[in-house]
């Protein structure tokens, strides 16, 4: 499937290159379509170079206001983002969405919480950062350095359980949590006007997606799955790389997933060990981004979830 006549255009905005590696006054944009924009990050993990942008932050025009989907690294960058809007439209912002409960969907929530921006999230994404804020915010200053000035924990403001409907007036922008995935609390935005769906981290490409200790595989082949049974999106930005289609994330995520739990499977099978499921042939995954990075750990925390199954 194709992008069916969608055209992107990259937007350099003035004050977009920082001298001395500051985090720019402003960020680049794709227009994604006349009310959707994503400031696309880098697909790397973060560093103080990338100032902590290796996810997207996009936001969607409405007429009653803005709505932004992540609140970003840190309090500087989420800044920096806030002044990419205005250049494009002079609605104020009304809600800030977090994706999940990671640091660089939630610490940037810190600026948008000194703007009288509420923040929303999942409530298994609010338990998470309730109990954890403190520990992203120390390692994401440790990053950082200067360029953690002014963040600090801010916990969401509005939870939901399954799904969120807000009422932006002309257009209509639903939130759906359809089960575990990347991270607690994993999210997806849905504009059934255009056909425009916003994975978060529920979906992947452009980069290998990354298994924590706490992520559970299976789970998320079988969220993932919901989510393309009930929606039917012509344009997907995923949490991270540039907007794509569906069929693209649908291999490079769910394709992966399945891929890795059926090599270790096969392993456990025939009484192997941890060793077997590092040496995992995952080759044919090796033109992502961070493939060097996490396909080995990948595989490790897959066999050391599953085992458990088998033994």
């Amino acid at each position: 499937m194709g992008f069916r006549g969608l055209f992107l255009a990259v937007l350099i905005l003035p004050g977009s290159v920082a001298a001395d590696n500051d985090i720019p006054e402003q960020l680049e944009l794709t227009k994604v379509t006349d009310r959707v924009y994503s400031a696309i990050g880098a697909t790397a993990p973060p560093t103080y170079e990338n100032h902590g942008l290796n996810n997207n932050l996009s936001f969607i025009i409405t007429d009653k206001g803005v709505v932004v989907f992540n609140g970003g690294d840190n309090y500087l960058l989420a800044e920096a983002f806030h002044n990419s809007i205005r250049s494009i439209t002079d609605k104020d912002v009304k809600y800030v969405v977090n994706e999940n409960s990671q640091g660089h969907s939630m610490l940037g929530n810190s600026y948008w919480r000194d703007q009288g921006v509420p923040a929303i999230a999942q409530n298994e994404a609010i338990d998470e950062f309730k109990h954890q804020g403190e520990a992203k915010l120390a390692s994401m200053q440790r990053r950082n350095g200067e360029k953690a000035k002014g963040t600090y924990v801010a916990v969401p403001d509005i939870g939901f359980e399954d799904r969120l409907e807000l009422n932006m007036g002309d257009l209509k922008i639903e939130l759906h949590y359809f089960g575990p995935g990347h991270a607690p609390g994993d999210i997806v935005l849905w504009i059934p006007d255009e056909k425009l769906l916003i994975t978060g981290d529920l979906g992947f490409h452009q980069r290998l997606l990354a298994v924590f200790p706490d992520t559970d595989t299976g789970s998320w082949i079988e969220s993932f799955d919901r989510m393309t049974a009930q929606l039917d999106p012509d344009i997907v930005i995923p949490g991270h790389g540039e907007p794509t289609t569906i069929d693209v994330v649908t291999r490079e995520t769910r394709g992966y997933l399945v891929f890795l739990r059926d090599a270790v499977i096969e392993i456990l099978e025939r009484g192997g060990g941890l060793d077997d499921a590092y040496n995992i042939d995952q080759s044919q995954w090796s033109y992502l981004d961070t493939f060097e990075e996490l396909a080995a750990k990948n595989a490790g925390r897959v066999y050391q979830d599953l085992e458990f199954e088998y033994f």
